[in-house]
């Protein structure tokens, strides 16, 4: 059974990053209450939560209470950011209970226009990663555009250097800064679209086997990569998890994963899984 849950809060984001999907569906917060209904039903099936398919999750107003709800259920919470809100947001991440790791894109500055100058924007990642690292939680700064945008790369790196200084240890991913503090390298992928090429049907993935997804509007999906609810598996504001991972859609879909024999016309136009062909 999956054990990550990603819990789409919103689909709203303060950001146009071109590397991103993003969504023809209606902007959407979600309430609460459909909050706890869809923790709670993920609860038997996931441990660990994640707060994004798409979206801004510091955007949300009631984030903390949100946060303060997966602790309640035992959930271990991972939050994924384009840290431009920390400044104004960092403390509630600061003071939840169950947030373990945040994972800061600082890629989007490349792919955006922000108002603030790369140096404010940094300043205030490499404030919160400090901080948040002191308390023995994780913090990861992610840069994807690895071989891409080398003068900016080399400039973002220079400026990590002055501000966590030291020797890093070298991983196959990126660098431990410090303790529970890193940087991930990661490659430039094209997400799944109807209108992508058809990369085969000889791949695999993660989606039902150790992660699935829910949007806003409650729609379950297999993985954090189904931006549009193509692959619809139900409703988790209207069924249990277990009845929805149970449909015949569902089994057919992970057995195809489990073969390398994919069916799903979404998963074959995946560009993620063209590049890692697990």
């Amino acid at each position: 059974m999956p054990n990550k849950a990603f819990l789409e809060i919103t689909n709203v984001c303060n950001l146009s990053c071109s590397f991103c999907h993003g969504t023809k569906r209606e902007g959407r917060f979600m309430t609460k209450e459909e909050f706890t209904l869809a923790a709670t039903r993920l609860r038997p099936f996931a441990d660990y939560l994640y707060y994004h398919l798409l979206g801004e999750p510091l955007l949300h107003p009631q984030l903390g209470e949100f946060l303060a709800v997966a602790a309640d259920l035992g959930f271990q919470s991972m939050l994924t950011t384009n840290g431009t809100l920390l400044a104004e947001k960092g403390e509630i991440l600061l003071q939840a209970k169950s947030l373990r790791k945040v994972s800061i894109s600082l890629h989007c500055y490349e792919a955006n226009s922000l108002g603030i100058s790369l140096d404010d924007y940094l300043n205030q990642c490499f404030s919160f990663c400090k901080a948040f690292s002191d308390q023995g939680k994780i913090a990861v700064m992610r840069l994807w555009n690895n071989g891409g945008a080398d003068s900016l790369n080399d400039y973002i790196l220079d400026k990590m250097h002055t501000a966590f200084g030291g020797e890093w240890k070298q991983l196959h991913s990126g660098f431990q800064l410090k303790d529970k503090a890193f940087l991930e390298w990661g490659d430039l992928f094209e997400w799944p679209d109807m209108d992508a090429p058809d990369y085969g049907a000889n791949h695999s993935c993660y989606g039902l086997r150790d992660q699935v997804g829910v949007l806003c509007d409650g729609t379950v999906v297999p993985c954090c990569l189904d931006a549009e609810g193509d692959i619809n598996l139900g409703n988790i504001f209207e069924s249990d998890i277990k009845t929805i991972l149970n449909s015949s859609r569902a089994k057919a879909l992970k057995q195809s994963f489990e073969q390398r024999n994919i069916t799903e016309p979404l998963c074959r136009r995946c560009g993620y899984a063209s590049i890692k062909r697990r």
